[in-house]
C-alpha cells in the first residue's frame, strides 16, 4: 500500500505519536506504543471504560465465597488452596444499545384436550436492550459476555487503565459482532411475544448506539495439590463470573446413584403401571415410551455428571450439572406438555 492510501495525522490516545490510517481499515496500531484503535467513519467508535469498585480485598472474598458456594466442589479446596498474586486485566467488549420496535405474528394455543385451538395473534413488542460481546480472545478467561453496565460508563482514559493493570487491545472486525447482537435481540423477541408459532417477525432498532467498552475484571489463580485453577470476579460487582475448582468425588457418587435410581424408576417402574392400568389406550402407550426415553435421558445425564465431575466449572449465566439431570424429570412432571404432546400424536 503506497502513501496515498494513508491518511496522517491522528494522534494516538496513549503516547501522542502520530497514526496512519490505512483507507477501508478499521482497527489501527500506532508504531510507537503498539496500541491497537478502531476506526469507524469520522468520529470513530466511542470508547467507555467500566469504573472498578472492587478492590483485590474483596475480590479474594469472592473468590473464598465460590470455593464454598457448591457441593460439587472438594471440600478441602476451601482451607488448602494457594492463591497466586491476583492479577486486574481489562477486557475489551463490543457493546450495542437500542431501543427496539417488533411486531410479532404467530399464533397461541388455547383451551385443551378435544378443544384445542390455535388463534392467530399479534403482539407489538417495545424494549430498550443492551448487549455485549468479548472483542478479544477470552479462551484464557471463560468470559465471553458480562453483565451490561449503561449508567456509569466513564471516558476511555487509556494511561490510567495501564496504570493499574493489564488491558488488552480489540481484535477481529465489528460486523461479527453487530450480526451476533440482531441474532440476539431477534430471540429476545419471539420470548417477549409468548407464542406457540412464529409466523413473521418486523424487528425496527430505535436509537441504536455501539461502542467498545473496557470491562475490568480480577483472575484468581491459585493451586491446589499441584493442579491450577483459576477464578474470574467482575471488577465492577465483585460477582464471580467463571470458575474452575477441583470436584467433590463423594458428590459425584452420590448423582451418579441418585441419577440411576431415579432415572430407572422413571423409565422402567412408571411405565409399566401406567400399561397396567391403561386397558390398551394409545395414548398411554405413547406416554409410557415417553417416560421410558425420559428416564434414560436422567440415567445418561448422571452418568455425564459423574464422568466429568472430577473439574467443577461454573460459568454465570450457564445451567449446571445438576439442572442438566433436573431437566428431564421437569419435562415428564409437566401434565400440560404430556397433554400437548398425546394430542399431536393423535
Amino acid at each position: 500500500m503506497n502513501e496515498k492510501d494513508e491518511l496522517h495525522g491522528l494522534s494516538c490516545p496513549k503516547c501522542g505519536g502520530i497514526v496512519p490510517v490505512p483507507e477501508g481499515q478499521l482497527i489501527v496500531r500506532c508504531p510507537y506504543c503498539d496500541l491497537r484503535s478502531f476506526v469507524r467513519g469520522e468520529r470513530g467508535l466511542l470508547r467507555y471504560q467500566v469504573p472498578q469498585h472492587v478492590d483485590q480485598l474483596n475480590a479474594t472474598e469472592a473468590y473464598k465465597k465460590f470455593l464454598a458456594s457448591s457441593m460439587a466442589i472438594a471440600p478441602a479446596a476451601r482451607s488448602h488452596a494457594n492463591l497466586v498474586e491476583p492479577l486486574l486485566v481489562y477486557l475489551p467488549f463490543w457493546t450495542i444499545w437500542a431501543r427496539l420496535a417488533a411486531w410479532v405474528f404467530g399464533e397461541k394455543r388455547v383451551g385443551s384436550g378435544d378443544k384445542v385451538r390455535y388463534e392467530p395473534r399479534e403482539v407489538r413488542v417495545l424494549q430498550d436492550l443492551t448487549w455485549n460481546g468479548a472483542a478479544c480472545d477470552v479462551g484464557e478467561f471463560g468470559v465471553a459476555q458480562v453483565p451490561p453496565v449503561d449508567q456509569d460508563l466513564l471516558p476511555f482514559n487509556s494511561e490510567a487503565l495501564h496504570e493499574r493493570g493489564m488491558v488488552f487491545e480489540p481484535v477481529g472486525a465489528f460486523s461479527d459482532a453487530r450480526q451476533a447482537a440482531e441474532a440476539h435481540f431477534e430471540a429476545h423477541v419471539e420470548r417477549s411475544a409468548g407464542l406457540d408459532r412464529i409466523g413473521q417477525i418486523f424487528l425496527r432498532p430505535l436509537r441504536r448506539r455501539k461502542a467498545l467498552v473496557y470491562h475490568p475484571l480480577w483472575v484468581m489463580r491459585y493451586l491446589f495439590r499441584g493442579r491450577a485453577f483459576q477464578v474470574v470476579v467482575d471488577g465492577y460487582s465483585g460477582k464471580v463470573l467463571y470458575g474452575k475448582a477441583p470436584g467433590n468425588t463423594l458428590y459425584r457418587a452420590a448423582v451418579l446413584v441418585l441419577g440411576m435410581a431415579v432415572g430407572a424408576f422413571v423409565a422402567i417402574d412408571a411405565p409399566a403401571f401406567f400399561l397396567y392400568v391403561s386397558n390398551g389406550d394409545d395414548g398411554v402407550f405413547w406416554l409410557a415410551l415417553f417416560l421410558f426415553a425420559a428416564g434414560l435421558g436422567i440415567m445418561f445425564a448422571a452418568y455425564r455428571a459423574f464422568r466429568h465431575g472430577e473439574q467443577y466449572e461454573y460459568r454465570r449465566g450457564a445451567p449446571s450439572a445438576l439442572s442438566q439431570i433436573g431437566s428431564p424429570f421437569q419435562m415428564i412432571t409437566s401434565a400440560k406438555d404430556i397433554e400437548k404432546w398425546i394430542d399431536q400424536l393423535n
